[in-house]
């Protein structure tokens, strides 16, 4: 299967954050060819191991990427048949006004978020945002006949196709983060026919959008040498300004800041140069919002790095990428840990 076929997939399921596990098969199913051994935690990260070779010093890097969504979730069934719901992760109410949504109860049910029609408001309301606690989904049921399909807590989704766009660009729900795991999907296979010393722990971390919580346990567990987050990161549009994105097209951002080990971002971006793939600097002075923030803090400490693959939209049913980038981003990744020999102390002292 060919990585944007693999992202198609991966964006057509669901995985709001606590409900990851709907996903879980067409990730195994799609790193198993590749993979030595795939495990599930206790907490639902799906943890792909690759061995290395003549690993003696049993050298770990773990690479990180979330393969939740962010959603919605049912509050309440009102007598009128309308649901009443609330946001699991960072919705802004102005995106969801009018989209049809997939509401994943005993089967799932289509239905649209509605609010007061602009002919009905008061001068006063058109004039403000509206609040998710003001919004309604409308499935035409009457509430009886709902709740024999649907239950408090039930998770909503944005129904949205994934659609090819002009110039290698694909749009759709969830790219955040599931862009990442094409990433380590390709970079994967890549690496089956590159020689590495480390061996390689692929996670597929849980609950991100709700406070890093997989990348947390997850690197607990494993205790890496090194530490990878690969995540999304602010694509270019003309309303925002240069120095806070990054270009679609032009390759993976390399992070910068606080929360990055200056000597393995040095490594990294002397990779890239030496393998001509493009790649862009990313900013983030104190934290950078994605799993490295965790995983840099985990034990003793980890030293951390983290890609960013460009993401126009982020946060809404439209988000865009290039699969260049993703393809970028999976080559660097590849060729920077086959460059990672079995003597880490000259590379990670400061």
């Amino acid at each position: 299967m060919d990585t944007k076929e693999f992202l198609k997939k991966l964006c057509t399921g669901y995985s709001v954050s606590g409900h990851e596990y709907s996903i879980e098969e067409t990730i195994k199913l799609g790193f198993k060819k590749y993979a030595d051994n795939i495990n599930v935690d206790k907490l639902g990260n799906i943890i792909i191991i690759k061995k290395g070779q003549n690993n003696i010093s049993k050298l770990k890097i773990m690479i990180a990427a979330h393969m939740d969504e962010i959603g919605l979730i049912v509050k309440s069934i009102e007598k009128n048949g309308f649901i009443k719901f609330t946001n699991v992760g960072g919705i802004d109410p102005k995106t969801i006004i009018g989209q049809e949504v997939i509401v994943h109860g005993e089967k799932p049910l289509f239905g649209v978020v509605v609010s007061k029609p602009p002919h009905l408001q008061e001068a006063s309301e058109s004039e403000k945002v509206p609040k998710l606690e003001d919004l309604y989904i409308d499935l035409g049921y009457d509430s009886e006949k709902l709740k024999e399909y649907i239950s408090v807590g039930d998770v909503i989704t944005i129904n949205r196709e994934f659609k090819e766009l002009k110039n290698d660009k694909v749009t759709g729900k969830s790219l955040d983060n599931k862009a990442g795991i094409a990433v380590m999907y390709e970079s994967l296979k890549i690496l089956n026919k590159t020689k590495h010393k480390a061996d390689l722990y692929f996670v597929c971390t849980v609950q991100e959008e709700v406070g890093l919580r997989g990348a947390c346990t997850s690197t607990y567990s494993i205790n890496p040498d090194i530490g990878i987050a690969i995540d999304v990161g602010f694509g270019s549009t003309p309303e925002l300004p240069k120095y806070e994105t990054i270009d679609l097209g032009k390759g993976p951002g390399i992070t910068i800041g606080g929360t990055i080990h200056p000597k393995l971002r040095e490594k990294m971006v002397e990779v890239a140069k030496e393998y001509n793939i493009p790649f862009q600097y990313e900013v983030s002075p104190s934290s950078t919002g994605t799993d490295a923030d965790v995983i840099q803090l985990t034990r003793e400490g980890i030293p951390t790095l983290c890609l960013s693959i460009p993401l126009r939209y982020m946060h809404t049913s439209v988000e865009v990428v290039n699969i260049k980038d993703i393809e970028n981003t999976a080559k660097l990744l590849a060729f920077f840990i086959a460059s990672i020999s079995e003597n880490l102390e000259g590379l990670l002292c400061y």
